[in-house]
């Protein structure tokens, strides 16, 4: 009898960067993928600005978890003072949208809308459903927002894997270089990069060279993204064949071969 083969393991990703570096659009292309493959997977978007919905397909919307996704404990009683109302799983499966391809799509409340002010009831929620599933039963795949603070006040202590996507001009150097910091702390995850919209190898070196940062992947400078972003259009679902969605397929045989620290 033929020895059974062991699942993949479970992708557990995050990706940063600086605003506008392309994180959402790979972020996003990888979850589309994933489901496309008929792979369980959950979108996990905590940056308060719209972006990863786009990439992935979904409509927009404002809303995230609800204030009453957690409750305060009782006077008397030690412990946390606030914890989830249920269990990790069912919160997202109840909360979360299924888009294309069958994604589930998790969201903090965006800036700027009545759904999305500063709750902070909400934002302990999403925290604490996205380290609550570690064990399943989706790939986790997750949108930071732009800059330094989310990734370093622990939003991403749920991945085994954090990405940092960057762009080969100073700016986002700079960012990738305080990311790259992420890497020293004990215990965290491991911390690689991705060169994004480059124009060739040099670009790629540029990226390694001034982030100290190995890079993984290097998605090129491609006009066909722009259009589906001006659309408001999945690059998936834009051009298929684009070069950067090639780019993003072959980052993601990277990661599934590497079972998700690449």
């Amino acid at each position: 009898m033929a020895a059974e083969t062991a699942p993949a393991p479970l992708l557990r990703v995050a990706f940063v960067g600086k605003g506008g570096s392309g994180k959402s659009m790979i972020s996003g292309t990888i979850v589309r993928l994933l489901g496309a493959a008929g792979e369980p997977v959950l979108a996990l978007d905590s940056d308060p600005l719209p972006g990863l919905a786009f990439s992935v397909g979904i409509p927009q919307h404002d809303a995230g978890l609800p204030e009453e996704a957690v409750v305060e404990r009782p006077e008397g009683e030690d412990g946390p003072r606030f914890r989830l109302a249920e269990d990790a799983v069912t919160l997202a499966e109840r909360h979360a949208r299924v888009g294309p391809d069958g994604v589930r799509f998790l969201q903090i409340g965006k800036a700027g809308s009545r759904a999305g002010g500063n709750q902070g009831r909400s934002l302990h929620a999403f925290r604490h459903v996205a380290a609550g599933l570690d064990d399943g039963p989706w790939h986790l795949v997750g949108d930071l927002p732009g800059g330094t603070r989310q990734p370093f006040f622990g939003w991403a202590r749920w991945a085994r894997l954090v990405l940092v996507v960057v762009e080969p001009v100073s700016a986002s150097i700079l960012t990738g270089r305080r990311l790259a910091r992420l890497g020293q702390v004990e215990g965290g995850p491991r911390v690689v990069a991705v060169a994004s919209k480059v124009d060739g190898p040099a670009d790629t070196e540029l990226v390694a060279g001034r982030t100290g940062l190995p890079v993984i992947a290097a998605v090129p400078h491609d006009p066909a993204v722009a259009a589906a972003e001006r659309l408001g259009s999945a690059p998936l679902d834009h051009d298929p064949d684009a070069p950067a969605v090639q780019a993003v397929r072959s980052l993601l045989v990277s990661l599934r071969s590497a079972g998700g620290v690449a």
